[in-house]
């Protein structure tokens, strides 16, 4: 059938690809629901738009579990025979991505690759996505990415890669809308058909309404599942039989071994595509919608489909060693109940797996290997458990890595290998910090380390006495911290541990830092060189993590910003997320620091909204962002604050809870509520000086003071914020200044004299700290001064979040839920200029979506008496 209402998303890849052939490289994210016709609209770009292009498509697969770069496999198979290479040979990630950019460039002429289904995606396909997104402006090619966006929660991985393309300016969206009743009208064509009834009942869905005319128009099928299965019928028994071998092969059926599993009835291929059930990409076949293919291999009988499982994983594993993916391979094994070859096969696919950076599908792999591992001996189950509980950790699935620890050092003891069991719960006390679970993270590493010294000297002994080293340090118990880990690093230098190495390392530099002791950047600076020259890419991006926030600690805020932004750029080129999003959440506490409070407010709100953000990076952003809430006076600060307490007070740490503590203590004086300020400053104040802390000392005891106390701070408090206890402004004032703290040197010249107090009023106006410019006045006028200067009028003062009279209106439009080409045509500018403005109202109102953005409109009565959108 003819493509209809489809010209403008054709036009939109036709525009793209021009400009690939330019030169400038282009991603276009096709999306739409299942079934809307995202594969047959490209399909129909590629075959008649591509003329002098060369086409590479992949598809991601919907098995148990997606196989770690499936699409990048499809593609090589049709590329040259470099980047197969890279993939039979176990390349690393970054050499083989940088592979993938250097055959997109080959051959003198534009490139397309499809990449289809990325919600089915495994994360180093995902990896390769975003890898290739922030790439693609210099690369003559036009990258295509098709998925569901119905099927979107959250915390889908997908989500977390289209938030880090959304401000590429190489990226498109192209959103595929549904089909008009005229539409569906002509599809009915002469057949005696209700098309408006079966536009009402399919909501336009091209896949829907297609199959339902396919089925001859009996009725509208109770599921997508009944039309495809009465489409099916209508094949012979040889049309069947090809089609339940293609769906059990998966997304993509080889030529090749679909004859394998259907010898005799393999010409009948031909059929399958003659009424659409498969079409032809290359040379293998493939279901047109994933959807059908899960409806035929639901009917496939039990005994039929383990025949043909065994037929497949026989057929794969007799293929030449460079084409062998194991993942696939235990795909078919588990299926066909083959043990052996479960645990043989799905170990190799998860390391293979984590090697690339996919780490959901390696967990996933372990898992399967689990399922079959009763009869290993303990030890073999025991390893197995560790490797899955690390990839678990991996993905921050903190509770069954701890499990899978638990299980497995019962395992290591049944064993009698009590020197692993002690490793094990070493490594379990990592993962239990990591989840906020820091007393029982303590008590298990006590254990580690009590029952490991009673052992010869180990690897695993050093890996203990450095867990201890890490949980103090974040504790901020500095001499214990070095203590422990000069332990660790002596016995990591007898068993050549590099990876323990150049961990005891980071954190004895870090707790010499945050001590005070200028040699811990020394420290630092040699675990940075120690794991660049072992290859270890996450302990070079944990030194730079360190070094940053352990400056911005101290408040030495020029050096914070050189190590953040060099470890940010580390870590994004590297795809290093974890560390990236708590370095950025770090930048944004350091430019709300130095004044720049929009990038302050941009960061965090960035961090906040990426679902896979750990604890620790939330705490960091949503003190970045309570704090600028505060100070500007706008909404929203007592929520983010809140979460930031709910999220450290299980920690029971001072580097969690202090700063909170701190920040809501300042936003309650703000509020002009002291006793709730004095409230939150002493709910930390023992904590801070029981571990001579000089900085969070000082600042509870700042709170404190300015909510009416007499307080005599130690006399290691740092010496900024003793002098301003103390009444000594001016001096406070120069030293704010000398650190590049514009907003805490106003706090400090308010309290000075007349000329000191204009000066702070003019830095709170430039800064826009309203609350604290508006205290100063309301302090003028009560000293008696008449001419008090005026601060910046606001002109849509109702709007606390900084909204323009235009971005009002389109807020006011996304409240009623129109679309760019409404508010457009309302506006009287086009749709592009529409989505700029919509991106602008997002960014400010701090939301990741449009819904988003019209409830806290609501909630906030931002749009109160504000103009309708001009009609035409």
């Amino acid at each position: 059938m003819d493509l209809l209402e489809r010209d403008g998303p054709l036009q939109t890849l036709g525009d793209a690809l021009r400009e690939a052939g330019a030169g400038r490289g282009v991603v276009v994210l096709v999306s739409g629901e299942a079934g809307i016709g995202k594969s047959a609209l490209v399909e129909r770009f590629t075959r008649t738009r591509c003329d002098g292009a060369r086409v590479l498509w992949g598809a991601c697969d919907a098995l148990f579990r997606p196989r770690p770069l499936g699409p990048l496999h499809d593609i090589a198979e049709q590329a040259g025979a470099g980047l197969r290479a890279l993939l039979g040979d176990g390349t690393a990630r970054p050499a083989l991505l940088a592979g993938l950019l250097d055959e997109l460039k080959r051959g003198g002429r534009p490139t397309v690759m499809v990449v289809e289904d990325a919600h089915w995606a495994d994360e180093a396909t995902l990896d390769l996505v975003k890898f290739v997104g922030r790439r693609i402006e210099r690369v003559p090619a036009l990258v295509i990415v098709t998925y569901r966006d119905d099927e979107l929660g959250p915390r889908t991985p997908l989500r977390t890669v289209l938030g880090d393309l959304a401000g590429a300016r190489a990226v498109r969206r192209l959103p595929i809308p549904a089909l008009s009743a005229g539409a569906v009208r002509t599809l009915a064509g002469d057949r005696d058909v209700d098309a408006a009834a079966l536009h009402a009942q399919t909501g336009g869905n091209p896949f829907f309404v297609t199959e339902v005319l396919a089925a001859d128009g009996s009725g509208i099928p109770a599921s997508v599942r009944d039309a495809v299965v009465a489409r099916a019928a209508r094949l012979s028994r040889s049309g069947y039989a090809v089609l339940e071998a293609a769906a059990v092969l998966g997304a993509r059926a080889e030529s090749w071994l679909l004859g394998e599993l259907v010898v005799s009835e393999a010409a009948a291929a031909d059929e399958c595509v003659a009424v659409g059930m498969l079409v032809a990409r290359g040379e293998a076949l493939a279901f047109r919608h994933e959807l059908a293919r899960q409806a035929i291999l639901e009917q496939i009988p039990p005994a039929r489909a383990l025949a043909l499982h065994r037929l497949a994983l026989r057929a794969l594993a007799a293929a030449p060693a460079g084409a062998l993916d194991p993942a696939r391979l235990s795909y078919h094994a588990e299926a066909a109940a083959d043990e052996e070859a479960v645990l043989r096969l799905a170990p190799e696919g998860a390391r293979r797996a984590a090697k690339a950076g996919a780490h959901r599908a390696a967990k996933a792999l372990y898992a399967r290997a689990l399922r079959f591992a009763h009869a290993l001996a303990p030890c073999g189950q025991a390893s197995l458990l560790e490797a899955y509980a690390e990839e678990c950790a991996a993905v921050d699935d903190l509770d069954d890595a701890i499990a899978a620890h638990r299980r497995a050092r019962e395992l290591w003891r049944q064993d009698g290998d009590l020197q692993a069991a002690g490793g094990n719960l070493a490594v379990m006390a990592t993962c239990l910090v990591r989840a906020g679970r820091n007393a029982e993270a303590d008590e298990i590493c006590g254990r580690a380390v009590e029952g490991l010294e009673l052992l010869p000297a180990s690897r695993e002994l050093a890996l203990a006495y450095r867990t201890r080293a890490h949980l103090r340090m974040l504790d901020r118990d500095t001499a214990e911290a070095i203590a422990w880990g000069e332990k660790a690093i002596a016995m990591a230098q007898q068993f050549r541990d590099a990876d323990t190495l150049a961990a005891a390392t980071n954190t004895v530099g870090t707790a010499m830092l945050l001590g005070g002791d200028a040699r811990g950047r020394a420290m630092l600076e040699e675990s940075l060189a120690l794991a660049r020259e072992a290859g270890l890419d996450g302990l070079v991006a944990l030194a730079y993590t360190n070094l940053g926030s352990a400056y911005g600690e101290r408040h030495d805020f020029r050096d914070a910003d050189r190590y953040l932004g060099e470890g940010i750029a580390y870590a994004s080129e590297r795809d290093l997320d974890h560390a990236l999003l708590y370095m950025q959440a770090w930048q944004a506490l350091t430019h709300l620091a130095q004044g720049r409070w929009t990038q302050a407010g941009e960061l965090g709100g960035a961090v906040v909204r990426r679902p896979s953000a750990s604890a620790i990076s939330r705490i960091a952003a949503l003190i970045a962002l309570g704090r600028l809430r505060a100070r500007r006076g706008d909404p929203g600060a007592g929520a983010a604050l809140d979460e930031a307490l709910a999220l450290a007070l299980p920690t029971g740490t001072l580097q969690r809870v202090g700063p909170v503590r701190a920040a809501r203590a300042e936003a309650a004086w703000l509020a002009g509520d002291r006793e709730r300020a004095r409230g939150e400053a002493e709910a930390a104040w023992e904590l801070a000086v029981g571990h001579r802390h000089p900085w969070l000392t000082g600042e509870l005891a700042y709170w404190r003071w300015r909510a009416g106390e007499r307080v005599a701070p130690p006399t290691w408090t740092a010496r900024v914020y003793a002098r301003e206890i103390a009444g000594d402004w001016r001096k406070a004032a120069a030293e704010w200044e000398r650190r590049g703290c514009p907003y805490e040197r106003a706090r400090a010249l308010a309290g000075g004299d007349r000329p000191a107090q204009l000066t702070a009023l003019g830095l709170f106006d430039t800064l826009g700290g309203r609350p604290a410019a508006e205290a100063l006045r309301r302090l003028l006028r009560e000293e008696g001064m008449h001419q008090i200067p005026r601060g910046p009028r606001k002109v849509n003062r109702e709007h606390p979040f900084g909204l323009t009279t235009r971005e009002i209106e389109i807020l006011r439009a996304l409240d009623r839920g129109l679309r760019n080409a409404e508010i457009g045509e309302r506006l009287h500018i086009s749709p592009k200029t529409v989505d700029h403005h919509v991106s602008a109202v997002l960014a400010k109102l701090e939301v990741g979506s449009r819904g988003a953005a019209a409830r806290l409109a609501r909630e906030h009565g931002l749009l109160d008496g504000a103009e309708d959108a001009p009609q035409k």
